[in-house]
């Protein structure tokens, strides 16, 4: 996985934040977090709903059972640097629960299909990850 990820965070920075593959023509955006327990600097790329001022990101893991490990460290460090097209935006990570989490998901399932097929592929509950700007434009 990490060799993928390299690969598509190397084409997201050399092509202004456009990818194909995968991605292709999808809004993606790279998180950059530390590690919750090694403390070591992190990069994911993720897909992304811009809702407003936020950016959401869904902790999918194409369906397992288990959250990504990205999650695990935006609980840990929730101040995180996001990367958006050719954008660096320090933020802050917040999940939304209830009502408010089930709509979101609704929205990205809508736009992606993929995201509904994840949700039942898995008993757990896919988080939604709001990343709030600190400072707004």
């Amino acid at each position: 996985m990490s060799d993928w990820n390299a690969g598509v965070i190397q084409e997201f920075r050399k092509n202004r934040g456009k990818v194909g593959g995968n991605f292709e023509g999808a809004p993606l955006l790279l998180i950059n977090h530390t590690g919750a327990r090694t403390r070591k600097i992190r990069i994911n790329p993720v897909m992304y709903l811009k809702d407003g001022h936020r950016y959401l990101v869904f902790a999918s893991k194409g369906g397992a059972d288990t959250h990504p490990d990205w999650y695990h460290n935006l609980k840990a460090h929730p101040d995180v640097k996001i990367e958006v097209g050719t954008e660096t935006i320090d933020v802050h990570a917040e999940e939304i629960k209830g009502p408010e989490r089930d709509k979101l998901y609704a929205q990205q399932a809508k736009l992606y299909p993929q995201f509904a097929q994840y949700q039942q592929k898995t008993k757990r509950v896919i988080p939604v990850i709001a990343f709030t700007p600190k400072t707004k434009r």
